[in-house]
């Protein structure tokens, strides 16, 4: 089903709040990452505001699709998606990076409930995501109603476990479980062509017996259409690789490595948050 008009002026505007959370929190916290949380907004607003099986009046509900992030160090996104949804105020995203605070640096489930597993060391969410997909299947059968999402990077994949696990899930034929990749070519040391080259990424997890889609992670159809077409997927696990632009939604972010792992500082938040104003104004005056 087609996304309508004003669906999509709706996720568009949501994702535009979402990056100037992310832009706050970051200024407020005086450390963290820039580029990942900006490019997966779009990809973050279409799950949490259309796509998964949750209730933020529920967070434990037993039949919610599950989210589970590998690549920890993108969490301001989604603690701003959380909040946004409802899961929390607002106003507790400016203790991000706090002592004390339970949005840590990265993902702390023990801190946090809502959130279905510890993320960090990068190359473990996927096996986790394999290991939860795996138990409900055993616990449920062909009768299971929930999906298992993991988020990924692309700089990631250069970790070797990754591709253990890939092979694993194929094995085990989890149509349960939809991957999305953040293919925005870029990891904190270079971007990914230079430092380990991951191409052709779309054949290498072909090759290894996933249903495999590229689409554009910023266009909230593309997304939409590719999640329901790897659920209509009943024989192998699929995974979605979302191209992305690093930085996405701010000019002088786009396409830099630089902004992986730094944070804007006042000057420059003040400048981006403007942009985003701006681009929220323009997203209103094009749905009219």
């Amino acid at each position: 089903m087609s996304l309508t008009d004003e669906q999509i002026e709706n996720l568009e505007l949501k994702a535009n709040d979402i990056r100037q959370s992310i832009i706050e929190m970051l200024l407020e916290a005086g450390s963290g990452h820039t580029a990942g949380p900006l490019d997966m907004a779009d990809v973050f607003t279409a799950l949490y505001f259309n796509i998964l099986r949750h209730d933020p009046k529920n967070p434990t509900w037993s039949e919610r699709d599950r989210l589970i992030l590998s690549n920890g160090h993108i969490c301001p996104v989604l603690y701003a998606t959380l909040a946004h949804a409802g899961y929390f105020p607002l106003e507790e995203l400016n203790t991000l990076r706090k002592l004390g605070s339970r949005l840590q640096g990265h993902p702390h489930r023990e801190w946090l409930p809502i959130l279905e597993t510890s993320s960090g060391p990068l190359g473990s969410g996927l096996s986790q995501s394999i290991g939860m997909a795996l138990a409900d299947r055993i616990d449920n059968g062909r009768s299971w109603k929930k999906f298992f999402f993991c988020l990924m990077g692309d700089g990631e994949l250069d970790e070797g476990a990754n591709w253990e696990a890939i092979m694993l899930a194929s094995k085990e034929s989890l149509s349960n479980l939809i991957v999305i990749v953040d293919r925005n070519n870029i990891q904190i040391d270079g971007y990914t062509e230079e430092v380990m080259p991951l191409s052709p990424l779309f054949e290498k997890w072909k090759s290894f017996g996933w249903h495999v889609q590229a689409i554009d992670g910023h266009n909230f159809e593309a997304i939409t259409e590719a999640v329901n077409k790897a659920k209509a997927v009943f024989d192998r696990p699929s995974v979605i690789i979302a191209h992305t632009i690093a930085g996405k939604g701010v000019k002088e972010f786009e396409r830099k490595y630089e902004w992986h792992g730094k944070i804007p500082n006042k000057e420059e938040a003040v400048t981006a948050l403007g942009e985003l104003r701006t681009l929220g104004n323009r997203i209103r005056s094009e749905h009219q």
